[in-house]
C-alpha cells in the first residue's frame, strides 16, 4: 500500500508543478513581465517546485536524509541519468553548446554546498550563504542574458514560443484554474511521499537518506529526464544541458537555502564520506564535454547510464 501512496504522491507532484509552471509563466506574460526574466526565474522556480516541496515537508517532519538525499540523489540522476539515457537514445550534440559558463557555477554551487555541510547541520546561516549564491546566479544570468539577446536577431515573438508552456493568449481564469490546481496538489503529493518514503523505509530497514537518495530522488527528477529526452530527440542539446546545469544549481543553492530556514538539516556521516563525493564526481564526468566541446554519444551515454547503476547497487549494498 506504502509504494502505491508512494507512486501516487509521484504523480501528484509532477502533475502539480507543470500546471503551476503553466499558470505563473502566461499570468507573468500577460502581466506584461519580460519573457527573458520569466525564463529565468518563473520557470526556474517552477520545475522545481516538487523538489522543494518534499524537503521543506521532510524537514518539518524530522526526516532530513530525505531533505538533503532528494537534492544530492536528484543531481546525481541528473547528469548520470537525465544525460545518460537521452544519448543514449539519440546522443547529444554538446558541441554546439555553450555552457561553461554556467558549468562552472554549477560546480562552484556544488563546492560551496560541500564546505557547508562540513560545518552542519545546515541551519539559517548556511542558508543564507546559499541564497545570496542563489541571488548572484540569476542576477549573473540575467545580465549575460540580456547581453546575448541584444546580440542576437530575434524578436520578442520568436523569445516567447521558444518559452516552456508560454500562450500569451490564455485567458485568466484558465490560469488560475492552473496555479491554484498546482498550489493545491503540490503539498498533498509531497506530504503522500513523505509519508509513505518514511514507512517504507521503516519496515525495510532502509535509512531515510537512501530512500531520498533513490527513489524520491529520481521521481523528482521525471519532469527533468522528460524535457531532456524529448530535447534530445529534437536535437536541442542546449536544452536538454540548461536544463541540468540550472536544475543543480537551484537544487544546491535554492532548494537547500529555503529549506534550511525552515528548520535544521542534520548531515549524516554517509553523505560527508561518499554521496557528497559522488555528486562531486558526476559534476566533473561534464568536464571533457563542455569544457572541451565533445558531443555526448550514445557510448558515453551508456557509460553515464552504467556509472548510475553501480552508484544505486553500491549504495544499497552500503
Amino acid at each position: 500500500m506504502e509504494l502505491i501512496l508512494l507512486g501516487l504522491g509521484l504523480v501528484i507532484l509532477v502533475v502539480a508543478g507543470d500546471l503551476l509552471v503553466r499558470g505563473a509563466v502566461n499570468l507573468s506574460l500577460r502581466l506584461g513581465v519580460p519573457t527573458l526574466v520569466v525564463g529565468l526565474t518563473v520557470v526556474a522556480f517552477g520545475t522545481s517546485a516538487p523538489e522543494l516541496l518534499v524537503a521543506i515537508e521532510a524537514v518539518m517532519k524530522d526526516l532530513p536524509g530525505i531533505a538533503l538525499g532528494n537534492v544530492v540523489g536528484s543531481n546525481i540522476a541528473n547528469i548520470l541519468l537525465v544525460l545518460g539515457l537521452p544519448a543514449l537514445i539519440s546522443g547529444i550534440r554538446s558541441s554546439e553548446c555553450d555552457s561553461q559558463r554556467s558549468y562552472l557555477m554549477m560546480l562552484g554551487a556544488s563546492l560551496l554546498f560541500i564546505a557547508l555541510c562540513f560545518f552542519g547541520p545546515i541551519t539559517w546561516w548556511h542558508a543564507g550563504l546559499l541564497l545570496a549564491g542563489l541571488a548572484f546566479m540569476l542576477t549573473d544570468s540575467y545580465r549575460h542574458a540580456r547581453r546575448a539577446r541584444r546580440e542576437s536577431t530575434a524578436d520578442a515573438a520568436d523569445e516567447i514560443e521558444e518559452l516552456e508552456e508560454a500562450d500569451p493568449d490564455m485567458p485568466y481564469w484558465r490560469i488560475a484554474l492552473y496555479l491554484v490546481a498546482g498550489l493545491l496538489g503540490l503539498p498533498m503529493g509531497a506530504d503522500l511521499l513523505v509519508d509513505s518514503a518514511s514507512v517504507i523505509a521503516e519496515r525495510y530497514g532502509i535509512s531515510d537518506a537512501v530512500i531520498g537518495l533513490t527513489i524520491v530522488a529520481v521521481g523528482t527528477s521525471l519532469p527533468e529526464l522528460a524535457t531532456s529526452v524529448m530535447a534530445a530527440l529534437r536535437r536541442q542539446a542546449d536544452v536538454a544541458m540548461g536544463n541540468v546545469i540550472g536544475s543543480n544549481m537551484f537544487n544546491l543553492l535554492g532548494i537547500i537555502g529555503i529549506s534550511g530556514l525552515v528548520g535544521p538539516i542534520d548531515i549524516g556521516p554517509q553523505f560527508l564520506s561518499f554521496d557528497l563525493w559522488v555528486m562531486l564526481g558526476a559534476a566533473m564526468v561534464l568536464f571533457p564535454f563542455v569544457m572541451f566541446c565533445r558531443d555526448i554519444t550514445r557510448f558515453w551515454g551508456g557509460v553515464l547510464t552504467a556509472l548510475y547503476a553501480v552508484y544505486v547497487t553500491a549504495l544499497l549494498a552500503l
